[in-house]
């Protein structure tokens, strides 16, 4: 899973629901082959067009860019790196209005003179910008606190780990945005008071989560008598004490930072555990996105926008059941293989509970845990000449889940580079309890997350200078998981998973995704209680209670977000599969791979329209 900002919908990130993202409609097909060759005057005419649409683009871009201090933070912008976004109703309007007055600008272009990845980025652009008008009236069915992206955990991760220190005026802006966090939660519980007289409540469990993560944050000095420092103040001192600077300026630094986090941000924090508090009194145990108003409608179209397809909840949770059916059959191969007597369901048992896969929960084993993540990684980027010509010039750490947010964050997720270079990718595991990290699935996880993954495709698409901002720093779900999904599966074939009990640990990633069409449905479809889900997942996978019950209460609070990645893996793998069958002998995995990455995040559609070009073009 990436968790990252992505232009125009990361404004409102937790405002706006994480999936309805962007959604896919039938593009008209990119400049093809075989057209008659343009005249000279028609050429400059064509390359007049494309730089006036080109300028436009960025010009849009910016727009958002200039409007959103944080994402500006994101790309190493400081303008604006003293203040938060605008999380109130107001601004929305205003965001809708500038939506419809870039779509007004964008229709005002000729599309028929533009040619090229400029027509395809204007088909693109055009679509998000009419997705984005139309998904407005879905603008409050979403939670803003969760323990997945809710602004309680979001709000002090931002600062930790994207606001930087590199000078006094850094440090004082950082101050300033500590200032800001009351009004910040203000507006947060304005958003949460306006979906509660919708009946849009988040369902009861979520909020021990936020409320422990609340309270972790105004926990230690200087929020309390206490020689442990809380995690914002580390993070300040940290940062400042880097700067080297006169004792008297460091301290005054501190000083205004020990004010700013024993009045704005203890008030905003309190404020919202007093009405997280009130509203887990009122919370009820439905979870669907079935119980919002238009609840159905709602998931149908999340789910449209999230897998860019067609497919309805019946039909993905059909294809969900007989991807399950099919890995049970080829883990009972390997159960077979290494000697294990018993059935399917014994051998799940004993990959679960088993003590040779677990490392100790101490931090020796945290530490080795992570060393043998990055020792993976390593071993692939050697290897990645074999088949990728186009490669990340960003790098790669591995890090640990914060200690204030890993009771409630996701397992494993991946945050995206600072396009300036100042920040390498990060491959984040979440260490809270090593049970839930077995070793046999920690090769298939640092492929998804790092190399071949998320860092791979993410990193190239925001490096591809060639490209508009939108589609470099924009994102399409079932594109981006169904790659980290789709990199889990293409080391196996470059000879990785030696270990067959790590080949299993692939397997029952795949199969958790292929479980997680059942259930993501299964809940905002079907009706099913979180009781139903997770029972579904403990018989049908290998992963411990914990790992079993977080992934259930993810899935409830990120509507349709789970089935993009074996819809999107299982598309990438079809178009491989007729690219190989089409080009016979010509075909080569390094093209496929550089096409399928080398044009950015696309819809699936859009997608197969350039493996498609790219097959034509070998052919000539």
């Amino acid at each position: 899973m990436e968790q990252h900002v992505t232009l125009r919908h990361s404004i409102t990130a937790a405002a706006v629901s994480a999936t309805l993202l962007f959604s896919q409609s039938a593009f008209a097909h990119a400049e093809g082959h075989g057209q008659p060759a343009p005249t000279s005057t028609t050429s400059q005419a064509k390359q007049s067009d494309n730089a006036a649409a080109e300028a436009l683009f960025e010009q849009f871009f910016m727009e958002d860019v200039m409007a959103s201090p944080v994402f500006q933070t994101y790309l190493g912008i400081k303008k604006d790196q003293d203040k938060w976004d605008d999380l109130s109703d107001g601004y929305q309007q205003q965001q809708l209005e500038r939506t419809k007055a870039q779509l007004s600008k964008l229709s005002n272009l000729d599309e028929s003179a533009l040619s090229g990845q400029t027509k395809l980025s204007y088909q693109l652009l055009k679509q998000q910008l009419e997705q984005d008008i139309a998904d407005y009236k879905w603008r409050y069915h979403s939670y803003p606190v969760n323990q997945m992206y809710g602004y309680q955990s979001t709000t002090p991760s931002f600062l930790i780990n994207q606001h930087q220190i590199e000078s006094v005026d850094d440090a004082t802006a950082y101050i300033s945005r500590l200032e800001g966090i009351e009004k910040r939660f203000d507006q947060v519980i304005s958003q949460l008071k306006t979906r509660e007289q919708r009946g849009i409540i988040a369902p009861k469990f979520v909020f021990a989560y936020v409320l422990d993560d609340s309270r972790n944050i105004i926990t230690g000095y200087p929020f309390e008598d206490s020689e442990q420092p809380s995690t914002l103040w580390q993070d300040f001192s940290d940062k400042v004490a880097k700067l080297e600077l006169t004792q008297q300026a460091e301290q005054a630094l501190l000083n205004d930072a020990q004010m700013a986090l024993t009045g704005p941000v203890k008030r905003g924090y309190d404020k919202l555990i007093k009405e997280s508090e009130r509203l887990q009194s009122k919370a009820s145990t439905d979870d669907g996105a079935w119980k919002f108003p238009d609840g159905d409608a709602f998931y149908n179209q999340a789910l449209k926008n999230t897998t860019t397809t067609e497919m309805t909840a019946d039909e993905i949770h059909k294809l969900g059941l007989s991807e399950v059916a099919r890995i049970h059959d080829e883990m009972r191969a390997i159960m077979n293989q290494v000697g294990f007597k018993g059935d399917l369901q014994a051998f799940f048992e004993f990959m679960r509970t088993d003590k040779q896969f677990i490392l100790p929960d101490t931090e020796a084993g945290k530490q080795q845990y992570l060393q043998l993540a990055s020792d993976y990684i390593g071993n692939m980027n050697a290897q990645l000449d074999s088949v990728f010509g186009i490669k990340p010039q960003a790098g790669l750490e591995v890090k640990q889940v914060e200690a204030f947010r890993e009771k409630s964050a996701g397992k494993a997720f991946y945050q995206r580079p600072a396009p300036d270079g100042s920040r390498p990718g990060f491959f984040y595991a979440n260490l809270y309890q090593m049970a839930d990290m077995p070793t046999y699935q920690l090769e298939a996880l640092a492929f998804h997350e790092g190399i071949p993954g998320h860092h791979m495709q993410i990193a190239i698409a925001q490096e591809l200078d060639s490209l508009p901002k939108f589609r470099r720093f924009g994102g399409y779900t079932a594109y981006i998981e169904g790659w980290g999904l789709y990199s889990e599966y293409l080391p196996k074939e470059m000879g990785f998973y030696q270990d067959p009990y790590s080949d299993f640990g692939r397997l029952a990633m795949e199969l958790w995704r292929a479980c997680r069409l059942v259930v993501d449905t299964g809940i905002h479809a079907k009706r099913w209680t979180r009781e139903q889900a997770i029972d579904y997942l403990a018989k049908n996978t290998p992963n411990p209670e914990g790992d079993i019950v977080k992934a259930i209460e993810r899935y409830i609070v990120m509507p349709s977000q789970a089935t993009a990645y074996k819809v999107g893996m299982i598309k990438i793998l079809e178009l491989r599969e007729q690219a190989k069958q089409q080009l016979g002998d010509q075909f080569e995995l390094k093209g496929f791979h550089d096409t399928v990455l080398g044009n950015g995040p696309l819809p699936l559609n859009v997608l197969e329209q350039q493996v498609n070009n790219w097959v034509d073009s070998v052919r000539l």
